[in-house]
């Protein structure tokens, strides 16, 4: 039986992987035949008892073992704000380790790594002027920010996922021997589009970039916009015969 070309999500900063909930039955409607697969990360939702991650390589390094049977199959990756980072560094270091590879990269709403990572407010800013921040963005509810009770749970989680994207400093970025698909937001006024397309510099094997109506939060605010321009992506990686193509 062939094995289902999987598509393993990684959402941005202070998100889990309920941000993909509906992404498999939206998918499957754009005729795409591709297995969602959100990846959840440490402290947050079904693994809130497991320790949070403050740096990115041990992140990477702790995914990799996680996931490794799903990363030795036919998979896409994708993922958003912090999310491309990890999927990127992820790649990077099964590329040196000389294993299975992703079909292709869907990076959306990171700036590439050689650019300075995006200020939203300083990581340990007090918890209003953080949510407030996070909130001009559309990261964050408004409502929430009249519940002090929901904040001091959330915004653990956000200051330790924005230690892991300021921590792209780490990485010695490099090309990539997979496809890069680049998602920008048209609005997004933390992440601005040139900033996406400066990836094609890590691009081993083509790089196009698809612009997004909304902010930096687009699967949150348009989410069908963007899962058109993901099913485009998809259907490419799987031949006419319904067979996956080489590595």
């Amino acid at each position: 039986m062939t094995t289902p070309l999987r598509l393993l999500c990684f959402p941005y900063a202070g998100a889990g992987g309920s941000l993909f909930a509906r992404w498999q039955g939206e998918l499957a409607d754009r005729g795409c035949p591709v297995e969602v697969v959100p990846v959840r990360l440490p402290g947050r939702e079904g693994r809130a008892r497991e320790p949070r991650f403050t740096e990115l390589a041990p992140l990477v390094r702790a995914l990799e073992a996680d996931l490794t049977e799903l990363l030795d199959e036919p998979h896409l990756m994708y993922g958003h704000s912090m999310g491309a980072l990890v999927g990127y560094a992820l790649t990077l270091r099964r590329q040196a380790g000389g294993a299975v590879l992703p079909r292709a990269l869907l990076l959306a709403a990171h700036r590439a790594p050689h650019l300075p990572a995006p200020h939203i407010a300083p990581i340990d800013a007090p918890d209003a002027e953080l949510a407030a921040a996070l909130a001009r963005l559309g990261g964050l509810p408004p409502l929430l920010l009249n519940h002090p009770e929901w904040l001091r749970a959330l915004l653990p989680i956000i200051r330790d996922d924005l230690r892991v994207c300021a921590d792209a400093a780490s990485l010695h970025p490099q090309p990539v021997r997979v496809p890069l698909h680049l998602f920008a937001g048209e609005e997004d006024i933390l992440v601005r589009v040139p900033e996406v397309l400066a990836w094609r510099r890590y691009a081993g094997l083509g790089c196009e970039l698809r612009t997004v109506p909304g902010g930096h939060f687009f699967p949150r605010t348009h989410e069908g916009a963007l899962l058109d321009e993901v099913a485009c992506v998809v259907k490419r990686e799987v031949t006419p015969r319904g067979v996956y193509g080489a590595a």
